[in-house]
């Protein structure tokens, strides 16, 4: 056996047998990244595109729409939350980004690979290459029965990477996280924030052009919880890797440089933050919040504003020189007096 398929001792493939015995050996994959088809470019492109993407779940007689119409762009090196209330469909458009799912209809195309389009054996390859996943769940970002450090070799393992090429970048990827002298720790012997820390030095193992992590910090205590955050960032800064959180916590967006609301399976509202210098020299971030306008012209009003002017069903439009003033479809008053009436 050559080096490049040599065993790492009690450590089996992940998606295997659990149960295999200490010292099995598995040869590492026949289908590398190389053989996912790229994609052809989509206007406006980024590393990230989603394109009118939908998609259907049937459960017994009925259809659900988790996904209608959903536009995204995500440009490389960008560190962005998806936000939004359970049943928005960000955990759907997490797993078909992830290659875990596949849309009923649109594109989603991401670093070149058409997501719709791949066979089994591609989408497995794109998995290992192109993504990298940091779960909520201990159980399912580590092997319990494994070291840190076999952990983060493991990826690279099925990989057919060479011995020697995954214990140098083993070692680094954990004195990058802060737990170079914790690799010899099985999970259970970690902390929680130590657990979440070598989950991205596993998500980090093959380079991957993308980390999805699905509240990353959703078991951790709020100080745990910052600190795997600043190190998110440090990866995406350092490393230049794009970072896609998903998550239901408003304080958490606000770690990143650009929130993206979705709700109804749609994107509704982006926030984007910047660093700022006042006057007195004092750093600070400013938000904005805009509402997202997709190819077709739809948009989705923040529902605070709805709420607030009792918006329902329909609303009047007025286009002005340079922007478009909304009103309720009832009897007003605008600003310069004249009152016009609500349509029968």
């Amino acid at each position: 056996m050559t080096d490049d398929t040599a065993e790492i001792e009690d450590l089996p493939a992940r998606g295997r047998s659990a149960g295999a015995p200490p010292g099995t050996r598995f040869a590492p994959s026949p289908s590398p990244v190389r053989d996912v088809p790229a994609a052809a470019p989509l206007e406006g492109r980024g590393l990230i595109t989603c394109d009118n993407l939908v998609k259907i779940y049937k459960v017994a007689d009925l259809e659900v729409v988790a996904l209608q119409g959903l536009d995204l762009l995500v440009e490389p090196g960008e560190f962005v939350a998806l936000v939004g209330a359970s049943g928005s469909g960000k955990s759907t458009l997490m797993n078909i980004l992830g290659g875990l799912d596949v849309p009923s209809a649109g594109r989603a195309v991401v670093a070149g690979h058409d997501l719709g389009d791949m066979g089994r054996r591609e989408r497995t390859a794109y998995r290992r290459d192109v993504i990298g996943f940091v779960w909520q769940q201990t159980g399912r970002n580590l092997l319990g029965y494994l070291t840190a450090r076999q952990n983060v070799e493991l990826p690279m393992l099925l990989n057919g990477v060479s011995r020697s090429e995954r214990e140098r970048r083993a070692t680094d990827l954990l004195g990058r996280m802060g737990l170079a002298e914790r690799g010899d720790h099985r999970p259970d012997r970690l902390s929680g924030g130590e657990q979440q820390r070598t989950a991205i030095a596993v998500a980090l193992a093959n380079r991957p052009a993308v980390i999805l992590a699905d509240e990353p910090t959703g078991e951790l205590d709020s100080v745990t919880a910052h600190e795997v955050f600043d190190l998110l960032r440090s990866v995406n800064q350092e490393l230049g890797i794009t970072i896609v959180v998903v998550t239901h916590d408003p304080l958490v967006s606000e770690q990143v440089s650009r929130t993206i609301a979705i709700r109804d399976g749609r994107t509704s509202s982006e926030t984007l933050r910047r660093r700022a210098i006042n006057a007195e020299g004092d750093h600070h971030v400013i938000s904005e919040e805009y509402a997202v306008l997709d190819r077709v012209g739809r948009l989705q009003l923040p529902r605070a504003h709805v709420e607030a002017l009792g918006l329902d069903r329909r609303v009047r439009l007025a286009l002005e020189p340079d922007h478009i003033s909304v009103w309720p479809d009832r009897e007003r008053s605008g600003d310069d007096g004249r009152e016009q009436d609500s349509q029968p």
